[in-house]
């Protein structure tokens, strides 16, 4: 049997502007001070796959245009909208504000397990990601409605952030459709 490769053409791929069109997802991305501006550009071209409907860039986080974020984002960051501000606690006050679950993707004394979080289908979720060394700062973490652990069976206890958002996000658009 041969499974034969999809050529680019076959994808049904929508265009950046026919992707502002499509209806929203109730999710978006929080990123607290991530340091690689390539973990950025990963994040972008993860919202854009998952149909995120933005991704806060907060603290330290590179901001579009950048050539390093385009390596990886591939120019979703043309697709996604998104919002830089200084302070992560700013960001995290004004999705509450907009009524959305703040969820830290942290591993706490209270993390709830991915595997076992099923998301609320009308559901509006702001998922925070962390700084590759720091993770989530503590302020956050306790403003958070909860954290969200990812099942790790290995020794490290750990996942490049990158991985993490593709897993996470993953599992809440499942959950979501």
């Amino acid at each position: 049997m041969h499974n034969r490769k999809l050529l680019n053409i076959e994808l049904g791929r929508v265009s950046a502007q026919e992707y502002k069109q499509l209806p929203e997802s109730g999710i978006v991305m929080v990123l607290d001070n991530i340091r690689s501006a390539h973990n950025v550009g990963s994040a972008f071209r993860t919202a854009d796959s998952f149909k995120i409907d933005k991704v806060w860039l907060c603290g330290i986080c590179a901001v579009p245009p950048s050539a390093e974020i385009h390596k990886s984002a591939l120019g979703a960051e043309d697709s996604v909208e998104w919002e830089h501000v200084q302070d992560t606690m700013d960001a995290v006050r004004r999705l509450k504000e907009e009524g959305y679950t703040i969820v830290s993707a942290e591993q706490t004394v209270d993390s709830v397990m991915l595997d076992t979080f099923v998301p609320e289908k009308d559901g509006k979720y702001a998922v925070v990601f962390g700084n590759e060394v720091a993770g989530v700062s503590q302020d956050v973490v306790d403003a958070s409605d909860f954290a969200l652990e990812i099942p790790q069976f290995g020794t490290k206890h750990s996942l490049n952030v990158s991985v993490s958002m593709g897993v996470i996000l993953w599992h809440l658009k499942l959950h979501k459709l």
